[in-house]
């Protein structure tokens, strides 16, 4: 650890402590390469088969069982709390009906296992990078802050698995969640809903509804109220597009998410934080190059 960074306990606990801009800028950048491999989940088909195999339906199903799994058989009114953008009519046709199927450890574990095979040929011959970088990932990932994080808290109470590649993955997830804890709390704070953070960063199009749409479960109507909403509040113009207050606000609010999440960064320093970088960066460019995820993830990447 930098012997001239404040103690890791003051500043994961420390409210009135502000991090300092590099380690905001640590936090997003190690968060970016951290979701790459986090994201496989959501795109593997050696995962959506697992998920088969215990009886959950592709889809939302599987999404919403996989990721609230280590928060217990709950409902849909707390994972719509806790996903935040997510249309909690659409995940009461999932929930509970999954736990029917499979109780919450099982699919945590049929998830874990299949996420493993699919990171697995990516990471032949990266044996040590890969040791190297579960090893640093878990430390941050153990300094991030849980309260008032019930994701994050939740993953924290899962063991840790053996295999260096899944815990690789599970520390991802652990700083994922974390920082999403964080960012849920941000946009809270601004008085923006959950179809209003997607709206915010981007403004309104036929595009963002076809394909969030029926991903976040969302239908048209919803849509347009909160539309509506953020034009009365002067941040989306007539035609649906951020206004410079809007682009403001949503620009603070990042920067806020990015803060709230610099503290773990702060507490490893900075010769950990870039040789945990290092050492993720040749798993992380095969996985950019693979085909396997969506441009909105590896761009962050690859610009």
């Amino acid at each position: 650890m930098d012997a001239t960074r404040t103690p890791a306990a003051d500043l994961v606990t420390g409210a009135d402590q502000q991090p300092e801009a590099q380690d905001a800028a640590d936090a997003r950048r190690l968060w970016a390469r951290l979701e790459v491999v986090h994201t496989v989940v959501y795109f593997s088909p050696v995962v959506a088969d697992a998920h088969a195999r215990v009886g959950l339906e592709p889809g939302l199903m599987a999404y919403t069982a996989a990721r609230v799994g280590p928060l217990g058989p709950v409902g849909p009114r707390t994972a719509a709390a806790v996903f935040y953008g997510f249309s909690p009519t659409a995940l009461a046709e999932v929930l509970p009906s999954a736990w029917e199927w499979a109780t919450p450890d099982e699919v945590v574990e049929a998830t874990r296992a299949a996420v493993t095979r699919t990171l697995a040929p990516f990471a032949e011959g990266l044996e040590d990078e890969v040791v190297r970088a579960a090893e640093l990932a878990r430390q941050a990932a153990e300094l991030q802050p849980l309260a008032g994080r019930p994701m994050a808290a939740a993953r924290s109470e899962l063991a840790w698995p053996d295999e260096p590649v899944s815990a690789l993955w599970e520390a991802a997830t652990r700083i994922r969640e974390a920082r999403g804890d964080g960012h849920v709390a941000c946009l809270v704070a601004a008085d923006v809903g959950g179809i209003e953070s997607h709206l915010l960063p981007r403004g309104d199009g036929e595009r963002l509804r076809a394909v969030l749409g029926p991903r976040r479960g969302w239908r048209d109507p919803e849509w347009d109220a909160a539309l509506r909403r953020l034009q009365a509040r002067g941040l989306l113009d007539a035609d649906g597009a951020p206004t410079p207050r809007g682009a403001a606000l949503h620009a603070e609010i990042e920067q806020r998410t990015d803060r709230l999440a610099a503290a773990p960064w702060t507490a490893v320093g900075t010769a950990i934080t870039g040789q945990l970088e290092q050492a993720l960066d040749p798993l992380v460019e095969r996985l950019c190059a693979s085909g396997l995820l969506p441009g909105v993830v590896t761009r962050r990447i690859t610009g």
